[in-house]
């Protein structure tokens, strides 16, 4: 048997991320074998990922990466947020976020496929990291989001990468873009254009909105005040021009009702039509990125922001990690007891 030297599991760390006794192991199976080695870790770390398969990880970063016209955004999971923390995994998601910018895979298969600087694919690299870190990583999902030469990238992450934007802007400067990325970051939109919003996703989240101001009115009622109404309608898809001429009929009438000259109506009525769209557009104003309030000038609309600017939204990614994943309820004293037996 061949005599196993430091330098020898120095060298195997480096090119592999091994562990010590990983490595030294590695060597004493193959005879010292330094390609060999390397095979069998490798063969090791594929049956260590394979037995992590199953595990739910929710937890990880996103990565945002811009090369030239291309910029990438990614979500890499693992199981722990210590993990998450790791140097290496850090590093990981810089590489990958990189690798798939400037290889602009059409879909999972192809960035798998992908080289990294260090000659792996990035489905090697996923299966090394899980060994290596011990827990399943996992490339979630990522998208590519392209401009031309008089467009601009915003690109912002929130939370030491916790949530991730990348924006595409027309007629806007870069400091704008990215401000925009912000904005998204909090704001958590679903759509640029209430267009874009579905009818029945809508009549859904309506239907939400009417059942929160139900339970409000519950605790109104503890303290005697005058429950709130129901909303009518939630997006301005939905307020036609037979919806916005009987709601001025309807102030008008309110306004006779309360005795106020006809000759100040006019100056009254805008705020108050003003006041039923803001109202009744509250679908739009949550998932809509231009119906909603402007973090940085909440007097504004983002939409009535860029027009002031002469620019437009062209597109938009955001990703929070997590999101839309089921995570596992851990049963710690039950885990302890189980232990103990």
């Amino acid at each position: 048997m061949a005599k196993i030297t430091a330098k020898q599991v120095k060298d195997l760390r480096e090119r592999t991320g091994a562990g010590v006794m990983d490595a030294k192991k590695a060597l004493v199976e193959v005879d010292g074998d330094m390609d060999k080695a390397i095979e069998y870790l490798r063969d090791k770390g594929m049956a260590k990922a394979a037995k992590k398969a199953d595990r739910v990880a929710a937890e990880g970063l996103t990565g945002v990466y811009v090369a030239g016209n291309v910029a990438a955004i990614t979500e890499v999971n693992s199981e722990t947020d210590f993990v998450a923390q790791n140097e290496k995994f850090v590093n990981l998601v810089k590489d990958v976020t990189k690798t798939i910018a400037e290889g602009e895979p059409a879909n999972a298969e192809e960035a798998s496929e992908l080289k990294m600087e260090d000659g792996k694919t990035l489905s090697q690299a996923f299966v090394d990291a899980t060994a290596t870190i011990g827990e399943k990583i996992a490339l979630r999902r990522f998208a590519l989001e392209k401009k031309n030469d008089d467009q601009e990238f915003g690109a912002y992450q929130h939370n030491g990468g916790q949530i991730g934007v990348v924006t595409v802007l027309e007629g806007a400067d870069a400091a704008t873009a990215k401000h925009l990325a912000m904005h998204i970051a909090a704001m958590s939109p679903k759509v640029i254009s209430p267009d874009e919003l579905d009818d029945e996703f809508i009549t859904e989240q309506l239907a939400l909105m009417n059942h929160k101001i139900d339970q409000d009115n519950e605790s109104r009622a503890l303290v005697h005040k005058k429950p709130l109404p129901h909303l009518v309608y939630g997006s301005e898809k939905q307020l036609t021009d037979d919806v916005l001429a009987k709601a001025k009929e309807d102030i008008k009438a309110e306004l006779k009702e309360e005795g106020k000259p006809e000759k100040i109506w006019d100056r009254i009525i805008p705020g108050k039509m003003q006041r039923f769209i803001d109202d009744n557009t509250q679908v739009d104003k949550q998932f809509a990125v231009l119906s909603q309030n402007y973090i940085m000038d909440d007097s504004k609309t983002v939409g009535e922001f860029l027009k002031e600017k002469g620019a437009k939204l062209v597109s938009f990614t955001r990703y929070e990690v997590g999101e839309g994943i089921e995570k596992k309820q851990e049963d710690f004293a039950a885990e302890v007891a189980e232990q103990m037996k």
